[in-house]
Order: C-alpha cells, then sequence, then structure tokens
C-alpha cells in the first residue's frame, strides 16, 4: 500500500481541518502555500472554539434525528444556522427530510452555542 491510497472518508468541519493544519504546522515547521490560504480561509470562518464545537457535534449526534448523516451535522456546524428557515437553505441540496419538530431540536441546540 502506498502513501497515496485512502484509507478512510470521514467529514470534516473547519474547526478540525484548522487543528489538523495547525499540527501539521508545528510538526513541519511551515505549511505548503495551498496550506497557508487554507489555514487563511479556515481562520477567516471559524466561528466556535474546538470544546464548543466538539459538544455541539456530540449533542447534533445525541439528537438521534433519523436520517440526519454525519455530513450534515458537519455542514451544520459549519454554517451554525440560526432558524428553521436558514437551515432549510442549508441542507436544500440535499435529498432529506426532517420533520419541523426535529429542524426545531437541531436549531435550539445550535443557539446554545452562539
Amino acid at each position: 500500500m502506498s502513501k497515496a491510497d485512502l484509507l478512510e472518508k470521514n467529514p470534516m468541519t473547519i474547526m478540525e481541518v484548522k487543528k489538523e493544519l495547525e499540527a501539521a504546522q508545528k510538526r513541519d515547521g511551515e505549511l505548503s502555500f495551498r496550506g497557508n490560504k487554507t489555514l487563511e480561509y479556515v481562520n477567516l470562518f471559524s466561528k466556535l472554539a474546538i470544546t464548543k464545537h466538539n459538544d455541539l457535534k456530540k449533542q447534533l449526534d445525541d439528537l438521534n434525528i433519523p436520517r440526519l448523516k454525519p455530513d450534515h451535522i458537519v455542514k451544520i456546524i459549519d454554517f451554525l444556522p440560526k432558524s428553521v428557515a436558514e437551515l432549510d437553505v442549508l441542507l436544500q441540496g440535499y435529498t432529506l427530510t426532517i420533520t419541523k419538530e426535529n429542524k426545531t431540536k437541531i436549531i435550539s441546540a445550535v443557539k446554545e452555542f452562539l
């Protein structure tokens, strides 16, 4: 198996990307051009501290909403929708149906961290 082989595919939030980039920068001393550009973007758009990020991720997982996958949870954490309408816009690209009650649960979970 070579280094280029894909071992696992998991969605990552902006904060997880930031954490990995900072670890790579510490390990290697500096990042590549793309790594630096990505770190700039992540610093600009990361909204939660890593501890709050992990708590929100766990809370959204614990809601046990049917058909809500890790990809959707990552998108919710990255954008932090403040209303059901914003959540609808955020998830409209997916073939996903969530009840109004579950959408309200998601929004109230997100609002705790804003």
